[in-house]
């Protein structure tokens, strides 16, 4: 590592104050898809590893869009025109303002250059390119006004019913975490993701008996038991049958005849025979049984578990319990256990049997029994280990592979393949160890046993040899076939157009994952309609609220799909809230119209039109509390314009609760939050925070004017 390089390229990515931050400074564990960072903590810290990798020529996909006005025209200055100066540079931009430093423009519509020269050349010499510098003219001109004090005092009224926050106190753990939120994560409880833990020492026996009660609360396993000792006794009868029955030469007098013979043999086959499927049936159905209630209480779990839960565990972990282990409890679990009671089952009736024909042969037993036991507490500690040691080894595999797979496209630009290529190994080579040392611990124990066998044989033999003619009666012996945040207090009334600002990790969309109850609060409530929301299911909260998010989702699918994926709504009204998000012509040249394919991710369409799309689903749901988490971030300022005009058409009697980091976005709220690291700063309407000159708004305002009119 260059040291010099890489302190140069943190001062430029403005990056320094987050790693003093971080619990682990720059050796701070990144948590899966970046969970534990900001949004604008990421976007720097993928420009630092460009920046990083000084390289001839740069590609930048609009890199300022997640980052408040003060941050972007720093990373501007530092990077783009210090920094980068002398080197190549692309990069796609909505923000307007960075434009009139760039040596060339090229303005695109529908997949074409209409026009291509400097800021000053192409102003006035096409609609296309004045369109959008008139949106952001229009943009600066609302914000010019409100600053001149004219600005309404809200579009909303203060009538009906309120929500309220009443000293909402969110867990340290799960503080800014969800979409990256983490500026504010310090303290000493490690890194984010901790290593895997596993039990260690011997399975206790109430582990055992909760896995057998589980079903039916165990009321089929004395059934299965029973079904095998009939079974063993069937056995055992059939071949003393065979034993007494059978004369033993031609000059002996058959005590029964051929005939009774074979039948009370058959008559004892079949009803060994209907023991087996008997104990089979209902082993299977118990085994079934347990398996769905494992596998329903552990969906229950995940489903339920909070936020917290999945940003400290990787995917992978999750994936392998939900795979490999629920595999072992479906098709293995029960048969092995089975398997170990009939094992028993069967050892206590040779056992009988021995003891009444043959009783000298418990002279060889009892010592081949201690050996085994011997051997056993040697091979099951180690064996139990290196079983959990699989376990564990596993997740990794699965959650690099899946990581590798999800971010194959930057891996290759930055051409580091044979990197993660030797990682995958690694992590693959760090499974298959416990593996083949299962296997060579299973070895070991089986060549013993032999071994124990063989010399067992060979004494039994000299044994019964060296005994005295007639003792033991061969007659009599039945032969056998065994086997062995901080605290806040918020009232917004309804109807209300209510804006959230801050600078980026101050807190704000943590406010909207309390009011989801992604994060749950440990003290105080929220009130919506006179109702604690944390009093009620997740589904009826969740149903009433609606929200259009900062990272655009879309599903693999179909338009319909994604619009209406529980099929409540009409094609026509489906149609209306196309045309309502400007979205319904561009549906319509597709082929399949509503049924046009959406790619995993959404990745066929564009990032402003997956914006368009989440605000179709909001305009069919129609909840009356509507929620904007930097929704505009990554669209061009015309298509934010379009967005907040459909806003205040078709919501203009519901309460909006908006973060932004454009000012311009939240100008024309009835009032405005300001969040300073978990805590409100201020809180009021727009005209009176930019009368008051020194309050925070007012310099955030004037920040984002500043960078709007400058020409860098």
């Amino acid at each position: 590592m260059e040291k010099e390089k890489y302190e140069r390229v943190l001062e430029a990515c403005s990056l320094k104050k987050d790693l003093e931050i971080l619990s682990f400074g720059d050796q701070t564990v990144i948590g899966e898809r970046g969970i534990n960072l900001s949004g604008g903590q990421k976007q720097r810290i993928q420009i630092a590893r460009a920046l990083y990798q000084d390289a001839d020529i740069y590609l930048f996909d609009d890199p300022f869009s997640a980052v408040d006005a003060h941050t972007g025209s720093y990373l501007f200055k530092e990077c783009l025109l210090g920094l980068l100066s002398l080197k190549t540079v692309i990069y796609v931009t909505h923000q307007v303002e960075f434009l009139p430093a760039a040596d060339l423009i090229l303005v695109m519509k529908d997949g074409r250059i209409t026009q291509a020269g400097k800021y000053s050349d192409i102003l006035n010499s096409g609609t296309d390119f004045m369109e959008l510098v008139g949106a952001h003219q229009k943009a600066l001109s609302a914000l010019d006004f409100a600053e001149a004090g004219v600005v309404s005092d809200g579009m909303g009224k203060e009538v009906g019913s309120t929500i309220t926050t009443n000293g909402v106190v969110q867990k340290h753990e799960n503080k800014d975490v969800q979409d990256g939120k983490a500026d504010d994560k310090v303290g000493s409880k490690g890194q984010i993701i901790q290593e895997e833990e596993r039990e260690k020492g011997k399975v206790g026996f109430l582990v055992y008996w909760k896995y057998i009660s589980m079903a039916y609360r165990g009321a089929l396993v004395p059934f299965i038991l029973l079904a095998q000792v009939l079974f063993q006794l069937l056995q055992i009868g059939s071949n003393y049958w065979m034993a007494w029955a059978t004369p033993v030469s031609q000059d002996v007098k058959p005590a029964v005849g051929i005939s009774t013979l074979i039948m009370v043999y058959v008559a004892l086959a079949i009803g060994s025979s209907f023991c087996i499927l008997v104990r089979a049936t209902l082993l299977v159905t118990a085994g079934y049984k347990t398996a769905t209630l494992l596998f329903n209480k552990m969906h229950f779990c995940i489903f339920r578990a909070p936020m917290s839960f999945f940003d400290a565990t990787p995917s992978g972990r999750i994936l392998n319990r939900v795979s490999t282990d629920q595999s072992v409890v479906d098709l293995n679990m029960a048969f092995q256990v089975g398997s170990f009671a009939f094992s028993m089952i069967q050892l206590l009736g040779i056992i009988a049997v021995m003891s009444q024909v043959a009783w000298q042969v418990f002279i060889i037993f009892f010592p081949v029994i201690g050996a085994c036991i011997w051997y056993q507490q040697y091979y099951l500690p180690s064996a139990r280990e290196l079983a959990r040691l699989v376990g564990v080894c596993k997740a990794p595999v699965i959650q690099h592979f899946a990581e590798t797979i999800s971010g194959s496209t930057t891996i290759r630009s930055f051409d580091e393949d044979s990197r993660f290529s030797g990682a995958n190994m690694k992590l693959t080579d760090a499974y298959c160890r416990p593996k083949f040392n299962i296997a060579g611990a299973m070895e070991w124990l089986c060549f013993r046993l032999d071994v124990l066998s063989s010399i067992t044989f060979v004494f039994s033999l000299f044994f019964l040899i060296s005994i005295p003619e007639g003792l033991i009666d061969p007659g009599t012996v039945c032969p056998s076939h065994a086997n062995c945040i901080a605290r806040s207090d918020m009232h917004f009334p309804w109807g209300m157009k209510t804006g959230i600002v801050g600078r980026t990790g101050s807190g704000k969309s943590t406010l909207i994952q309390a009011l989801f109850r992604i994060v749950e609060p440990t003290a105080g409530q929220i009130v919506i309609d006179g109702i604690n929301i944390s009093l009620i299911g997740l589904h009826d909260l969740r149903s009433r609220l609606s929200i259009i998010p900062q990272d655009p989702t879309m599903f693999e699918g179909t338009v319909r799909s994604n619009l209406d994926p529980l099929e409540e709504y009409t094609d026509e009204q489906i149609w209306e809230a196309l045309d309502k998000c400007q979205l319904g012509d561009e549906v319509r040249k597709k082929e399949g119209k509503l049924d046009s394919t959406v790619t995993e991710n959404g990745e066929n369409w564009s990032v402003g039109q997956r914006q368009l799309v989440c605000l179709g689903r909001v305009l069919l749901k129609k909840s009356k509390v509507l929620v904007l988490d930097e929704a505009t971030a990554s669209v061009d300022t015309a298509t934010d314009n379009l967005i907040q005009e459909t806003l205040r058409q078709h919501f203009y009697d519901c309460t909006v609760i908006t973060i932004a980091h454009r000012i311009t976005s939240v100008l024309d709220s009835g009032m405005v939050l300001l969040l300073n690291s978990g805590l409100i700063e201020e809180y009021d309407s727009p005209t009176r925070l930019l009368e008051n000159k020194s309050s925070s708004f007012s310099q955030l305002v004037a920040e984002y004017t500043m960078r709007s009119n400058s020409n860098f």
